[in-house]
């Protein structure tokens, strides 16, 4: 169940600031909402139960924290009950993918994945994300030529998908419906999904489980120089069940998907959202292309495409000294962690030139994305396009945002040339 031993009056201060968050006005800035939450306290009572940390240090160490800790896996979302958002379809279906696993389970599938973009894997994509970004570039030039270009729709929204879809050798007609389902497998992943939202998933991941099945079993058939193949090839040294090595691979292929289109594409927009309201570091971009990584990290830092990551206390236990009961929930605000003003100087401000840029805004632990590589890889390469062919870019409108908390997603980016 998700309870807590908390206090009444916290649940009375904290539910109007996550009312607020879950609106798309609340998104459009959500900083002063943390900054509210983090005054009530380094741990806050939740207002559906369980408990909020914003403080960095806290967050950091339940993150790392595997023996206290853990992820919300299939076992822990059977016990919430039949008639919980737990037990929905498309929250089963996640619960068995690598990021929700937890011991031994979690090893053996981590090992699975091998270094999955490690140097030599980056080194393969670079000719391919290189040539996707200048021909999505293209198309972007085309649109701004007309006046303005919803940059997150003609690019941020593309890169990722066709980036996985080269690598999975995918067919480029399925990237619109991939992107769509995966949009929609966000919902289970929020911290209060509707019902109708939920359906939207379910329904969505039907679909997934019967694409990605066939593709599981097309590589089977004819094996290739594709990652799925090589899964498949890691699993039946490890699992001596053909079957049990399939749906392995099955779940890694279809958590790859789920991690690398959702959270870069919303990475992509922010970064050059947040660049483009500082038009000085901009223009000191364009002319220190070297600076390009720190960019990328400060944007992470400042806006990361995550702001919530979840864990389960295993047993009774207490955080800051605030008991959390067994199988409680924990929500860890890492957005707020990113700006807490114990851990940076100045945190509400963005800047290049942040001598302290480390954030948890891919995690932290053993849990820690896997492909965070990736990620960095294409917004590094996106943003040194950018700053190559449009220099004098700027922010034609402020951009609009989904109502969701856990995974920021704008709804556009407009920008123009001046």
């Amino acid at each position: 169940m998700e309870t807590a031993i908390t206090s009444p009056v916290a649940h009375r201060q904290a539910a109007p600031l996550f009312s607020r968050l879950r609106t798309a006005a609340g998104q459009a800035d959500p900083f002063p909402i943390y900054r509210q939450l983090r005054a009530m306290g380094e741990v806050v009572a939740a207002p559906w139960g369980g408990h909020v940390v914003t403080s960095y240090d806290l967050c950091d160490r339940v993150l790392r924290n595997r023996q206290d800790f853990l992820e919300p896996d299939s076992g822990w979302r059977a016990r919430q009950g039949e008639a919980t958002r737990w037990t929905a379809a498309s929250s089963r279906e996640i619960g068995r993918t690598l990021p929700a696993l937890n011991g031994e389970k979690h090893t053996r599938a981590r090992r699975s994945a091998g270094g999955m973009f490690d140097r030599s894997t980056l080194e393969t994509l670079l000719g391919p994300v290189s040539s996707i970004t200048e021909r999505l570039l293209d198309k972007l030039a085309e649109r701004l030529a007309g006046g303005e270009a919803d940059l997150h729709a003609v690019v941020s929204e593309e890169l990722p998908v066709a980036t996985i879809g080269h690598w999975f050798r995918l067919p480029p007609a399925d990237f619109a419906l991939l992107r769509d389902l995966t949009h929609k497998m966000a919902f289970p992943q929020e911290l209060l999904p509707s019902a109708s939202q939920l359906a939207e998933a379910d329904e969505a991941v039907m679909m997934l489980q019967v694409y990605f099945r066939e593709l599981v079993a097309d590589r089977r058939r004819q094996p290739g120089d594709d990652p799925v193949s090589h899964w498949l090839a890691t699993w039946d040294r490890i699992e001596p069940s053909r079957e049990a090595a399939d749906e392995n691979a099955y779940d890694l292929a279809l958590i790859v998907l789920l991690g690398a289109l959702e959270t870069t594409a919303a990475l992509l927009s922010q970064l050059v959202l947040r660049l483009l309201e500082h038009p000085d570091q901009w223009d000191w971009l364009t002319h220190h292309p070297e600076d390009v990584p720190g960019a990328v990290e400060e944007a992470l830092r400042y806006d990361p495409a995550i702001h919530v990551a979840t864990r389960v206390a295993r047993a009774d236990t207490e955080i800051a000294g605030v008991a959390v009961r067994a199988d409680d929930l924990v929500h860890l605000m890492v957005a707020a962690a990113n700006r807490d003003p114990g851990r940076y100087d100045d945190p509400d401000t963005f800047t290049l030139h942040r001598q302290m840029p480390a954030h948890l805004s891919f995690g932290s632990g053993i849990h820690y994305c896997l492909g965070a590589p990736l990620a960095r890889f294409e917004a590094q390469t996106l943003l040194r396009g950018l700053l190559q062919r449009f220099p004098r870019l700027t922010l034609a409108r402020r951009p609009q945002w989904h109502p969701r908390v856990v995974f920021r997603r704008p709804r556009n980016l407009h920008v123009a040339l001046f």
